[in-house]
């Protein structure tokens, strides 16, 4: 019998080097971002590390009853309820609710914009 050795490729076991070093950057990118708008908004940005906790730090600054963290865990209104607190958060820091549609969207991009500009948040 002849056999063959098994060969086998390497190249696609996993994405390249190159994604998963843009996706770290935009983990990191997003992390100080939110880290920055809690700053702005007078609570510790280290919330944002925690899981859950960072949730009721955002209902906070939104300004929205504690209990509304229940809803997060409930179907359907999980995704209407971060849109709606997103929205109070961009109506919290002078923007208006098409912004809080982008953060709730495309927060990668609209979470920087509120962090690193100029928009104060009316908490304090």
């Amino acid at each position: 019998m002849n056999e063959t050795p098994v060969q086998y490729d390497v190249s696609s076991c996993g994405p390249p080097a190159i994604v998963l070093i843009i996706y770290l950057a935009v983990v990191v990118l997003m992390i100080v971002s939110l880290w920055k708008v809690f700053g702005k908004a007078g609570q510790p940005g280290w919330a944002c590390l925690v899981p859950i906790y960072n949730v009721i730090v955002m209902l906070q600054v939104a300004n929205k009853p504690l209990w509304w963290i229940v809803l997060f865990f409930v179907p359907i209104a999980n995704i209407i309820i971060p849109i709606m607190v997103n929205i109070a958060i961009a109506e919290k820091f002078g923007k208006g609710a098409g912004f809080g549609i982008g953060l709730s969207f495309l927060g990668f991009i609209f979470l920087p914009i509120l962090a690193f500009g100029n928009a104060q948040c009316s908490n304090q």
